[in-house]
Order: structure tokens, then sequence, then C-alpha cells
């Protein structure tokens, strides 16, 4: 019994708290820690507000006409908010350190979320603004700051340096700052010295670096910008440099076919001829009725065909794409061949052919009902926040735009229950249907020439399922 209890408890923390820190961290999914830019680079500080240091420090900044981003811990920000007024009026951004210094890790969800809405309460009553940006004490996530808190940016670091310790010295500390002085690069520094692990006169040390650092900086053509001014010049630098693979990310993805190629045979999932996109298998549905659209409800029980992308198809795709647009183009290809293919395996085969209907999840949810398909919400809770992560980590890996494109028009990137009738998928010219809708596309656009770029991506893109790729059995993407 107390093996088995530590065992969940691993699994839980796991899940909930290292998890979650590892993909941030290293992967830096949903979190922004470097940029890309020649000229430009992001200088942070947390745990401030200090009545000691941080005038101190925006003075420096002041001197140099440099911009900053400061992650205030909320009950620092309301004792000081003069110094919370004078980093807006000078141009500084502002963002969310916690309420108090405290770890997430050792937090409940609701905890965290009042840390974060306090703080940001204190932000918004002396600059009458919201705060967008939050960096966790030490950079620690959990899994609801992944999948829960939409509204606001996550950002970490590529560069830390110790400097909250005194013992470090100006010199090592100058030292370790050089090795990140270049474009791009987010730097963490601390104006507070009275957290949890710090020295109270550290800040010292870190203002005398600092002022060398910015002068030699500044040499070299380099200058320091708000975090959203170096999100800003990094998007524009990922539009020129679609479909480039990192090393890193080519190594990333090939661990993940690789565990797909084992999910495929542990789930048996089937492919028809001339169906390359595609993968699927027989289950049966579990969870809230549904309504099919031709007088039929999905009830609990009832056979389905469930259907998988082909990863390693997408992934080929994403590489040769050189635009979202062109991505999209190839998927609908892609689905074009392959659901008649698979429209007739499942006529030749009589498990197959009893089932009631075809599912699937979807994370851009405009436009599969040309297909066919209906569109049903997640039921909230732990499963579809674990979905949502998952299809997103998909996305990244995909799409040419890489991470850029999950913070871009993040309400279609919501996992939605998707369901066809078996009767529309063995009946439907679904290349007829396509052909229509790209006339009526055309007309559309032909009609408001304005109507380019996202806009068009966006319409091209929805018109694709993105369909389930987990382990999971449709039933438990049902349970409410």
């Amino acid at each position: 019994m107390e093996t088995t209890l530590l065992i969940w408890l691993f699994y839980l923390s796991s899940f909930y708290a290292f998890i979650p820190g590892l993909i941030s961290r290293i992967f830096g999914f949903r979190a922004f820690r470097k940029g890309k830019s020649e000229t430009e680079l992001a200088l942070t500080f947390d745990d401030g507000p200090d009545p000691r240091y941080t005038a101190q420090l925006l003075d420096l900044l002041k001197r140099y006409e440099a911009k900053a981003t400061f992650f205030v811990v909320g009950s620092h920000a309301v004792q000081h908010p003069e110094l919370l007024e004078r980093m807006q009026a000078e141009g500084h951004a502002i963002g969310i350190h916690n309420y108090v210094h405290r770890t997430n890790w050792l937090m409940w969800p609701g905890s965290v979320r009042k840390q974060v809405n306090r703080t940001n309460e204190v932000i918004e009553k002396v600059t009458g603004q919201r705060a967008v940006y939050y960096r966790p004490p030490w950079g620690i996530v959990n899994l609801f700051d992944l999948v829960g808190r939409t509204e606001l940016r996550l950002v970490l670091w590529s560069g830390i340096f110790g400097d909250w310790r005194k013992r470090l010295g100006e010199e090592r500390l100058l030292k370790r700052m050089r090795r990140k002085m270049r474009g791009g690069e987010v730097l963490v520094l601390h104006d507070c010295g009275a957290t949890l692990g710090a020295n109270d006169k550290a800040p010292e040390n870190m203002l005398r670096a600092l002022e060398r650092f910015l002068e030699e900086a500044y040499g070299k053509g380099l200058k320091s910008v708000t975090i959203e001014r170096l999100m800003e010049t990094t998007k524009k630098a990922g539009v020129k440099e679609m479909g480039k693979i990192s090393p890193l990310k080519k190594l990333l993805v090939g661990g993940w076919l690789i565990y797909e190629r084992g999910f495929r045979f542990v789930f048996r999932l089937r492919e028809a001829e001339n169906a390359p996109l595609y993968h699927f298998r027989p289950t049966r549905y579990s969870g809230r009725p549904l309504d099919l659209g031709n007088g039929e409800m999905l009830v609990k029980g009832d056979r389905i065909v469930e259907l998988h992308f082909d990863n390693k198809m997408l992934f080929e795709f994403g590489s040769r794409s050189r635009s979202a647009v062109q991505l999209a183009i190839l998927m609908i290809r892609g689905t074009e061949q392959s659901f008649p293919g698979i429209a007739e395996y499942i006529r030749k085969d009589p498990e197959l052919r009893r089932a009631k209907a075809v599912y699937a999840v979807s994370m851009v949810n405009r436009g599969p009902e040309q297909f066919g398909f209906r569109i049903y919400d997640m039921p909230d809770g732990l499963f579809a926040r674990a979905t949502r992560l998952y299809l997103k980590l998909l996305l990244w890996a995909i799409h040419p735009l890489g991470s850029a494109r999950l913070h871009e028009q993040s309400e279609f990137l919501v996992p939605k229950v998707m369901v066809m009738p078996m009767e529309t998928m063995l009946t439907r010219d679904f290349k007829a249907d396509k052909r229509k809708g790209r006339g009526k596309s055309v007309q559309q656009e032909s009609a408001m020439p304005e109507v380019k770029g996202l806009a068009a991506e966006t319409q091209a893109e929805s018109a694709m399922p993105l369909v389930r790729p987990d382990g999971k059995s449709a039933e438990a993407a049902t349970v409410r």
C-alpha cells in the first residue's frame, strides 16, 4: 500500500511539476527564453522593487538609454508604487513574479492564480495597465502555468549568472555576463537581495558589473530593449527563416517519431492503401451523447473509428513548406487523397463498417464542417489540458513558424471533439467538396482583396482537422 502510494505521488509530482518544468526550460515550450536579433538583447530584473537598489538601477539604465523588463514581487511593489510609476514613465516593461517569492511547485493552482491576480491588481492600480508577462520564482512552472494561464506570456531566460550571491563578486559576474553579450539573449539579474537564498548586498555587485556591461555592449552596437520589443524583432526574423529546422529540433522530433512507431504498434493502428496521411483504429465511445446531425445520437458503447495523423508525414510537410499556407495546402491535398482510401477500407471491413461514427480531436476547429464533421467542446478537466499541451507540442514540431505560431490567434488552438456519421464517411465525395470550397474561397478573396496574410492562412489551415495523437481511448476524451 505504501509503495503504491509513493508511486502515485511520484507520477503526480512528475506530471504536475517536473515534466512541465523540463519542457519549458529545456525545450522552450510556451515560454519565451531567447530571441533572434543582431543588435538587441533583453535585460530583465527579478524580485524588486527595492528602495535601495531599484532607483539606482533606473538611473543607470537611463544614462545608457537602455530599456528593461522588471518582474516585480507584488508584496514589494505595493510598498513602493513610486518605483513602478517611474518604470512605466521611463519606457520599461513590468511583469509579474508572484505576490510572494514562493515556488509554484509547492502551491496549488488556485494559490498560484491568487498570487498572480493579486500582483496584477497592484500593477494595474499604479500604472493603469495590467501586466501581460509572467516569470514564476526561480523559473519553476507547473502544469497549469503551461496550459491554463493563456492570458499571460511566460518569460524565462537564456542567461542567468548567480548575481544574488554576494560572494560571486563584480569581476566574476561581469565575466559570466560577457559570455552572453550578443543579440537575442534574455538576461536575468536581481535588483533585490531580500528573497530566500539571496544576499542583502548582492545587488551592489550587480549594479557595478552591469554598468561595465552596458558600456561594452554599447561599444559593440548592442542595445537593451524590453521583452515586448525583442519578441517583435524575433517574430519578424522568424518569418524570414520559416522552414529552417535546428539540430535540437531534429533530435527531439526524431525521438518523438520513435515513440509514435511504438504507439502505432501497441494500439494496432491500421493504414489504408493510398491514404498516407492518416491511421485509424476501431474502438468504443463512452461519454456524453453527441448529435451526429443525421437524426442519430452517438452514445456510450457505440462503435467508432478513431483517426490519427501520421506525424512523420506531417513533419515532412512542415519541413518542405516555405509558409503556413503551403503547409495547409499539402495537408488538404493529403486529406483529399486519404479519405477516399479510408472509406474504401471501411467498406471492405465488416468490423469497421458497423461503426456509427468517425471520431477525432481538433486543435484548429473552424472549417472541418465542410468535410462532414460536427464539432463539440471537450469536457474541461485534466485530460483536456493535457491534450491541449500535447497538440501544441505537435504544432510546434510541424509548423514552419514553430513556436511563434503558438502565440498567434490562440483561440483557434483549443482541442475540440469532432464526429462524422459513418454514412457520411462512406458516401461523401471529399475531393468535390474541397474544389467547391476552394472556389468559394477564391471568390471571397477576390471580393475582399485586403484580406491577406494571416487571415488567408487561418482560413486554409482551419480546413484541416488535427486529429487525436495520444494514446488515450476515445472514452477518456468525453468524460465530464
